[in-house]
């Protein structure tokens, strides 16, 4: 059976969302978690540095994978944004102004590790500080980046808590995904201050954030990418703006 057309469409949102969403899934982990296990020791700016200068490489590719994400996350915060403009303009706007603030905090967040590329890049007015120091100033930005992470996570808990009052409230996907990434929040916003008030319980935060993650935002997604939404009910909420056409005044 034919789909109408404009019953494609909140469906293109929702399905490019869950494709989006799942490119992070990718990308997150592996410039978040797997290259500074592999390439940092804690407080050993010595040993850093000597890990770096030989996985420079993969060092590289964690700087490429973090664009990745901060690219497809403006993208995804456009498509959530017009997915979910028709149950409420005003707090799909300020999800997506979360989800952006987010994601220019990640960008600028990007220019420590490319900070710590040319300290230990053998460039020759550095020849003014001794080995020691190049190392200790190298560890200092990476501990920097990770900092600033948390920093991004507390306007990602705002964006999840509005963007599960959204889910819950739209008739166009199961209510359940709702509190779920309502919870998502909770968890970044735990890690996210948590880490900054109380950095000595870093081990607990992370474990907190990573189930809170997993539970709350990867089935939302999920379904977006595998069922999309009820094509109908979203567009009895949109059917004021889609009878107006585009460029309507």
């Amino acid at each position: 059976m034919t789909v109408p057309a404009n019953e494609k469409l909140p469906r293109a949102y929702a399905r490019w969302a869950g494709v989006l969403a799942l490119v992070l899934v990718v990308c997150g982990p592996f410039s978040m978690m797997y290259v500074p296990a592999t390439l940092i020791v804690p407080g050993d700016a010595t040993a850093t540095a000597q890990k770096l200068a030989a996985g420079e490489s993969l060092f590289r590719l964690g700087i490429l994978s973090d664009a990745v994400i901060f690219l497809t996350e403006v993208i995804l915060t456009g498509l959530l944004f017009a997915l979910f403009r028709p149950v409420n303009a005003t707090v799909s706007l300020m999800a997506a102004l979360a989800r952006l603030a987010m994601t220019v905090v990640q960008g600028v967040n990007v220019m420590n590790s490319a900070i710590v590329l040319l300290l230990l890049g053998g460039a020759g007015y550095l020849s003014a500080l001794g080995p020691g120091q190049l190392h200790a100033l190298a560890l200092l930005f990476l501990d920097a980046h990770e900092q600033v992470v948390h920093i991004w996570e507390t306007f990602f808990a705002l964006h999840c808590v509005l963007l599960g009052l959204l889910i819950f409230r739209s008739g166009f996907v199961p209510k359940v995904f709702g509190p779920l990434m309502a919870m998502a929040g909770a968890g970044y916003l735990a890690s996210g201050l948590g880490n900054l008030l109380r950095p000595e319980s870093k081990e607990v935060l992370s474990s907190i954030v990573a189930v809170t993650a997993i539970l709350g935002e990867l089935p939302f997604f999920l379904w977006l990418l595998i069922k999309a939404v009820k094509a109908d009910a979203w567009l009895r909420l949109a059917e004021p703006a889609v009878s107006r056409g585009p460029g309507a005044g």
